[in-house]
């Protein structure tokens, strides 16, 4: 049984490609490995061409589109579309400049937008091995720190800024700068979150226990921390220095702190959050927003209430929390595929 011959590229086309690629070989001055990616494109185009029956100069904007959409079923991602649509507009106008075409039928056509990644979470009991885990061999005032950091992270949601921010207690200087505060009687943490805008986190047992223990340890190096920025202040003062003056000040009121008694920075917390995630053990080391992410995901999983978790992160569109929802539905499949008979494969 015989088969039809495959069909080729017209004499016309096959000038035109050659053409093409000498322009971007010797005017363009592009590298050699530049032109071969530039020749795989367009193979691509050619290919498409030929299924459809149509000379290269006489492609229009729905044959583009056409093509987009089956690469993107193919399993194509929308980087790689991106890719070969810029190689299919630099062709056609460079067509257009030598009077070849009237219109670029790519100039207007964009890859598929890449589906935005799922946060990373930790599973939930991940995510209390890890606020459960005491490190015995660490400084017990580093422990402590640490412990109450977890907690406030994935018992509250906060970001990192918003923790680094945080003071032991409200006051004129913490609104001027728009800090956060604890209030433990209260049983609440005030957040100073993005755009400038307050909320108030509510403060689990768990939360309220370790901040206790924290407290009850920080004044250890806080004593000296005060003694250090109390001579600071006093110095800066006489010298007329307002900004070292708000600098020790901020030290005394920083809810965490460093062993020499100044304000815990962001980079220091990422750095104590993925030591303590490898000493207890998690697969994958922990950053700061994998702990806030874990936080929405869990309650959500549990409350089905996206409003209140776009309250308690502080997104102020809840299209940004709709993520979890994603997250959510990842967990229920995982659920049904480990336990309904109809799921399990023979």
């Amino acid at each position: 049984m015989s088969t039809a011959p495959s069909p080729s590229l017209s004499d016309a086309d096959q000038a035109l490609l050659a053409r093409y690629l000498e322009h971007v070989r010797v005017e363009k001055r592009l590298a050699a490995r530049t032109v071969t990616l530039y020749g795989l494109d367009l193979e691509k185009l050619t290919e498409f061409a030929l299924q459809a029956a149509v000379p290269l100069t006489a492609v229009q904007n729905h044959h583009i589109r056409r093509w987009v959409a089956q690469m993107n079923a193919g399993g194509r991602s929308g980087r790689g579309i991106g890719l070969i649509l810029s190689g299919w507009r630099g062709f056609y106008a460079w067509l257009g400049r030598e009077g070849l075409i009237s219109a670029n039928p790519v100039q207007d056509v964009r890859a598929p937008k890449q589906p935005r990644p799922l946060p990373k979470a930790l599973g939930v009991d991940e995510a209390m091995h890890l606020a459960d885990h005491v490190d015995d061999d660490d400084d017990p005032w580093l422990e402590a720190r640490d412990a109450a950091m977890v907690e406030l992270l994935y018992g509250g949601g906060l970001r990192v800024g918003e923790l680094v921010g945080l003071d032991v207690a409200p006051s004129d200087a913490a609104a001027r700068a728009g800090r956060g505060w604890i209030d433990v009687q209260a049983g609440e943490v005030q957040v100073q979150g993005k755009g400038g805008k307050r909320r108030a986190v509510p403060l689990g047992r768990a939360a309220a226990e370790a901040l206790g223990r924290w407290l009850a340890v920080r004044g250890q190096v806080g004593a000296l921390a005060e003694a250090n920025t109390s001579a600071d202040a006093a110095k800066a003062a006489r010298a007329g220095d307002a900004a070292k003056t708000d600098k020790a000040g901020d030290a005394a009121l920083a809810l965490f702190i460093g062993q020499r008694g100044t304000r815990l920075t962001a980079q220091s917390i990422w750095q104590r959050l993925r030591r303590r995630s490898l000493r207890a053990g998690l697969a994958t080391p922990v950053h700061p927003h994998m702990l806030r992410h874990s936080f929405a995901s869990h309650v959500l999983q549990s409350s089905g209430d996206l409003r209140a978790v776009q309250e308690l992160l502080g997104h102020a569109n809840i299209g940004t929390t709709q993520v979890y929802t994603r997250l959510d539905f990842q967990h229920l499949a995982k659920a049904y595929d480990a336990a309904h008979p109809r799921a399990r494969k023979k």
